[in-house]
């Protein structure tokens, strides 16, 4: 099994994509925590966007993935610094 997570990033004025292909075991410290980084600002960048006003027929869909990255990301980070005082 190999973790595999294509991100797509925001950034004015292209878009840009970070992939992270390696297996779990393999992850260090810095990798998660650079993943959590990378996806909570994605996150920031989202929540700016809903608050800008932009795709406001989507607004209510954006705002509970928002949320829900955002619960997310908390978890991870916890199971992570978790996992770290267990080893």
């Amino acid at each position: 099994k190999f973790l595999h997570l294509a991100i797509v990033t925001s950034g004015a004025p292209r878009w840009g994509t970070t992939e992270f292909i390696m297996p779990p075991e393999t992850c260090s410290d810095q990798d998660v925590v650079q993943l959590i980084t990378q996806l909570d600002h994605d996150r920031a960048w989202l929540l700016e966007q809903i608050d800008r006003g932009r795709w406001p027929d989507l607004r209510l869909d954006l705002a509970a993935l928002e949320r829900e990255l955002g619960q997310l990301l908390i978890q991870a980070l916890k199971r992570h610094e978790g996992g770290k005082s267990a080893s």
